[in-house]
């Protein structure tokens, strides 16, 4: 409807995203136009992240750190978050590799804090407390921007709908332009 280029999606949404370009894929051939492009996928640069509990992160699962949590709430899910299996006891050596906890690391934290980490972790030179506590510390570092934009609009509801009225306006326009060459190629 919207004619994207390109969907930003997880690597679970890919499926959902090549059923969209089959369907434009079979309207295009059928009415012999091209109304829908196929859309590519956008994957960020970490496509699938693990939730609190080791699973795929997913609100179904209550197991998200969402942008609207508070820092408290933030932290104190990390700190609730499920490590290397293995690791029983602090002097146990770990291993990153396995650990839910060490993947935050690799997508929050700098080169030198993420080999740190990992040193550490497999000697047993830092618990997994301090771990969720550095990883926490780099989270809540970049979501504070997010968490301040987001009160500054709590203040300003005029604002937020201004943006939501605008939005709407422009995708209703592409819309109804999508929906008359649909009608042209069906000759409705």
């Amino acid at each position: 409807m919207y004619k994207p280029d390109f969907v930003p999606v997880g690597k679970d949404q890919l499926p959902h995203l090549e059923l969209t370009r089959e369907l434009a894929r079979r309207f295009n051939d059928i009415y012999k136009t091209a109304v829908f492009p196929e859309p590519k996928e956008h994957l960020t640069k970490f496509p699938k992240v693990l939730g609190t509990d080791g699973r795929k992160m997913s609100k179904s699962y209550n197991n998200t750190i969402n942008l609207s949590d508070t820092e408290p709430v933030v932290r104190q899910k990390l700190k609730t978050m499920v490590t290397d299996p293995a690791r029983m006891r602090r002097t146990d050596p770990g291993n990153p590799d396995l650990c839910p906890v060490y993947e935050f690391h690799s997508i929050y934290s700098p080169q030198a804090v993420r080999d740190q980490v990992n040193t550490d972790c497999r000697s047993a030179a830092i618990g997994c407390i301090d771990c969720k506590k550095l990883v926490a510390d780099r989270i809540v570092d970049q979501l504070a921007p997010i968490w301040d934009k987001r009160a500054k609009l709590t203040q300003e509801p005029s604002r937020v709908d201004e943006i939501v009225d605008a939005g709407s306006k422009r995708a209703a326009e592409v819309a109804s332009a999508t929906l008359h060459e649909v009608n042209e190629a069906m000759k409705i």
